[in-house]
């Protein structure tokens, strides 16, 4: 992955800093070569068998880090003894408490996900034909099946959280006027994310597959890179259209998206890197911003909307907002007090600015996708927050701190044709991003398949649920009142659902795959 974004990568580095690095490096190798020629006769040498034996000594101690990330190994409890801090969460903080070194020997070996307890043919094609029934219930309820011919619209927006949340941070005026009152009038709450500072590609997986990031293994921090570029046809929202494209304001071979897409059966991805007729047709920057505006972002969409006669499933990840906030927005009307952004409370006006840009440029879509005569949903989410409020403690605002905005949002044509609910009220306060594909189906009065009714469930019945990064739990559940839970406070027949979700999940990913064929039909 990071060899083929070395390019990108090179950008967020100072040109001083390149060239220090390769003169070390040169210094450094012509030291070698100077103490060789000057001591090489009288350094030590071992004989054959002695540097056999140090090589596989230097193999073996490698080699033990292959279980470094399996709990109960007995590398993994010499590593905690010794103070090792598992942040799988974030690679950063992990290099930061635990040196890259150790951070790097501990990712050499990926456990996709533990095979749950049960796990069998026989019990997998009890859990088809267990949603099988739940299918038929709910669609009992459900008019629509013609997903294909609306169109559905996943908007990830970069950073985007209300810091008006935030606790100790307070701007002069509100941030998102707009977006709060597209929220108080439609399907909208809180999404609970795994990721602070980081992780957009982790929601972005999840919002698509309808997966669970907490159920993998703590060693598997990026499924795009880890998982779904060595998968064939797993399961996401796009199986579910003939036509389905991506939109991307940046490099596309960031988290290999431009390979996990055409895996999940995306036809068409436009990026900064792509030409001719996959070229972005709007490149625009806001004056003093650093990266495509939503506004740019947001009319290829709409240009792309207009490329289909029927249906279409459309993924938008926005740049706008992504670090580093040393923005010069002209203009910038918000000032922020407070002790939650430490020294950074400059940062937090820049990031308002943006934020506020946002907030304009996405009522002005709606109002856009309001005029188009086709049934189309949108699902709009900010992925994780800025990773700038260093005044706070996370552990003491864990959950508030990794809460997102959202809302789903059908245009006047679906409503008016009974393709749309205008505002769902039930457990939409606090949800997960593996929750919006239940949502949107609910939204869009379609009827699902069992995968989609499991989801379904899920989301109505189950705490939201993220990956903790903080504390010894590494699931982090919180109900539809914001209130953190354990699995102790979890019913019999929600951990019952919990043990169904983890064995399709299993089956889809590092299983036999028995179900595959079947869940989703």
């Amino acid at each position: 992955m990071f060899l083929g974004n070395s390019k990108e990568l090179l950008t967020m580095i100072t040109p001083k800093l390149i060239v220090g690095v390769v003169v070390a490096i040169i210094d450094v190798i012509m030291l070698s070569i100077a103490l060789e020629k000057l001591f090489g006769k009288k350094a030590l040498r071992f004989k054959l068998i002695p540097r056999v034996i140090f090589a596989l000594l230097a193999v073996g101690c490698l080699g033990s880090f292959y279980t470094a990330n399996r709990e109960g190994s007995l590398t993994n409890e010499i590593l905690t003894k010794a103070g090792y801090s598992d942040f799988a969460v974030n690679i950063n903080w992990s290099a930061n408490s635990n040196g890259p070194m150790l951070t790097f020997l501990n990712n050499m070996h990926i456990d996709v996900m533990d095979e749950p307890k049960g796990y069998s043919k026989e019990t997998m094609a009890k859990i088809v034909r267990k949603y099988q029934n739940t299918a038929a219930d709910i669609n009992e309820n459900r008019p629509n099946n013609n997903l294909s011919k609306q169109t559905l619209i996943f908007v990830l927006s970069e950073s985007f959280a209300d810091p008006n949340r935030v606790p100790n941070i307070k701007l002069n005026q509100a941030v998102t006027p707009n977006i709060d009152n597209i929220k108080r009038d439609n399907t909208s709450g809180l999404m609970l994310s795994s990721g602070y500072g980081g992780g957009t590609a982790n929601m972005e997986y999840m919002t698509l597959t309808g997966l669970a990031l907490n159920q993998f293994s703590k060693s598997l921090t990026s499924p795009y890179t880890q998982l779904v570029a060595k998968q064939d046809q797993p399961i996401n929202i796009t199986n579910s259209f003939k036509t389905a494209a991506a939109i991307h304001p940046y490099y596309g071979n960031f988290y290999d998206r431009d390979t996990v897409y055409k895996r999940f059966g995306i036809q068409t991805f436009r990026n900064i890197n792509t030409t001719g007729n996959l070229a972005l047709r709007y490149t625009q920057m806001i004056d003093g911003g650093q990266y495509i505006s939503d506004e740019s972002a947001y009319n290829d969409v709409l240009w792309q909307v207009d490329q289909a006669n029927e249906g279409q499933f459309i993924n938008l990840v926005t740049m706008q907002n992504h670090i580093p906030y040393t923005n010069k927005y002209a203009n910038n009307q918000f000032k922020a007090t407070g002790s939650g952004a430490g020294k950074n409370l400059q940062q937090v006006e820049n990031y308002a600015k943006g934020i506020s840009i946002t907030d304009v440029s996405t009522k002005n879509f709606l109002d856009k996708l309001d005029t188009i005569n086709k049934p189309i949903t949108i699902v709009w989410y900010g992925d994780h927050l800025p990773g700038i409020y260093d005044g706070d403690n996370i552990t003491q605002h864990n959950v508030i701190e990794h809460e997102t905005d959202y809302f789903i949002y059908s245009n006047k044509y679906a409503l008016d044709h009974g393709y749309g609910t205008k505002k769902i009220e039930e457990s939409t306060k606090v949800t997960d991003p593996n929750g919006f594909i239940p949502l949107a189906l609910k939204q869009m009065q379609q009827k699902v398949t069992p995968y989609y009714a499991l989801l379904t469930k899920v989301q109505e019945n189950l705490p939201a649920m993220a990956r903790n990064s903080v504390g010894t739990s590494g699931n982090l559940y919180v109900k539809d009142n914001g209130k953190q839970v354990t699995t102790g406070h979890l019913t019999n027949k929600q951990r019952q659902l919990i043990q169904d979700y983890k064995l399709v999940q299993y089956d889809l990913t590092a299983g036999k795959g028995y179900s595959k064929n079947s869940i989703n039909r």
